[in-house]
């Protein structure tokens, strides 16, 4: 016959294998050790109208169960039963429930779709979506995959923050032939994807999945964010790496060097096509960026770089991928070899390139607006208008800081394009 007493962490385990051991406090809870070590805490009950008892498993001893802990969950499991819910049918429909994988892949399916709308109403963009996606395969679906999405709580995406954090889903895949993926952790890391878990599961509000968001208040990792530029030495490696480069697609050569000179966003110049240039005045309008609507000066410099290139149709990219016509979307790959080749430390990436830019027009004595509107700062582009002193002064301002960048690169950016 099975003991019965107020169960206590010792009688935990003095449990042997195979024994039962029941509460004194709540009717019908209870601890029972498997064969193994494994203790389990149960709950048996019944339901009205039903002479049966019903077997339900609170969960195994240990974080997060103790006696205390089981012993409270099976007084709250009685007053569901009370109420008329059965916690194992309950349970049972937890289980086969929608999962999370399954959440997210008609979250991608819609976002790719257009279907998935961010700030401005407008879609995803395809760097954003390349992203997701890759968060979503390498770290959101290798830890809360499998749980259904009713049952996540915001312990979990902590719980999934801090794995991603420590690089418990850091990862090397095959994707091609000859292709490989690494999946890296990270703070840093941890943060956009807890970003991309509160998207998905506001997705899953939306569509009626869940009542609630578990990301909500989720404290984050504070960023660190690095105010990093190129020394003087380093603008001379770059100079050098842009005229060297041998073995890289030559349009990925010209956007690093248009890059250099010009402040842009990697994203923005990937995406630049012929008909967004305005040779003559020395513009460009890009219909669609980071902070919506954005009219650029171009330096002469930076016009130099676009001259060198063949030039395409009116629909064109500039900076075409390998084959086909979407974007170079593997552009990051290739700054990354050019610039490892140069001998550029790992931490300078396109992104310091632009900062670099902005470092010097301060080191110029260009003001914030000046600046902002060269290289695209929120609330500070050139007006519909453009007029003709607004396209003096910034014409100016740009070829200033683009001749300060040549000259510290001992003219790398003066490098011939080949046809494509």
């Amino acid at each position: 016959m099975a003991e019965r007493t107020r169960i206590s962490l010792d009688d935990i385990r003095k449990l042997g294998p195979g024994q039962e051991l029941w509460d004194t406090a709540v009717a019908g809870f209870g601890a029972r050790r498997q064969r193994s070590e494994a203790v389990s805490y149960i709950l048996l009950y019944r339901i009205a109208g039903n002479p049966q008892n019903r077997r339900f498993t609170i969960g195994r001893h240990g974080a997060p169960w103790t006696p205390d802990g089981a012993r409270k969950e099976a007084r709250r499991l009685l007053g569901a039963v009370a109420d008329g819910k059965d916690p194992a049918l309950a349970k049972k429909a937890t289980r086969h429930a929608v999962t999370v994988a399954d959440l997210c892949h008609n979250y991608l399916a819609d976002a790719e779709a257009g279907r998935v709308l961010v700030r401005g109403g407008k879609s995803k963009k395809p760097g954003t979506l390349l992203f997701d996606k890759g968060c979503i395969e390498g770290h959101i679906i290798p830890v809360l995959g499998r749980m259904a999405v009713a049952a996540v709580t915001k312990r979990d995406v902590e719980r999934f923050m801090h794995a991603v954090a420590d690089g418990k889903t850091a990862n090397t895949r095959k994707t091609k032939p000859r292709g490989v993926s690494r999946i890296s952790g990270g703070r840093g890391i941890a943060t956009r994807a807890v970003g991309l878990v509160g998207g998905i599961f506001s997705y899953a509000v939306d569509h009626g999945m869940r009542m609630d968001n578990p990301a909500h208040r989720v404290r984050k990792f504070a960023e660190n964010k690095r105010h990093r530029r190129l020394t003087d030495a380093e603008y001379a490696t770059l100079g050098v790496g842009l005229r060297q480069a041998e073995k890289v697609w030559p349009p990925a050569v010209s956007c690093l060097q248009f890059l250099a000179v010009s402040g842009w966003r990697s994203g923005e110049a990937v995406a630049l096509r012929w008909r967004d240039l305005d040779m003559l005045r020395r513009a460009a309008v890009l219909p669609d960026t980071k902070t919506g609507r954005s009219t650029r000066p171009l330096s002469a410099v930076a016009c130099d770089v676009l001259r060198a290139i063949p030039r395409g149709a009116d629909d064109a990219l500039v900076f075409p991928a390998t084959r086909g016509d979407g974007l170079m979307l593997g552009f990051k790959k290739f700054a990354r070899k050019i610039l490892t080749d140069a001998g550029l430390p790992e931490d300078v990436t396109p992104h310091v390139l632009r900062h670099s830019f902005i470092s010097l027009a301060g080191d110029l004595g260009l003001s914030l607006p000046i600046t902002g509107a060269i290289v695209g700062h929120k609330g500070q582009g050139i007006t519909a208008t453009y007029t003709h002193l607004a396209a003096t002064v910034l014409l100016a301002a740009a070829d200033a800081v683009a001749n300060e960048t040549l000259a510290r690169m001992g003219d790398g950016c003066k490098l011939q394009i080949s046809n494509v």
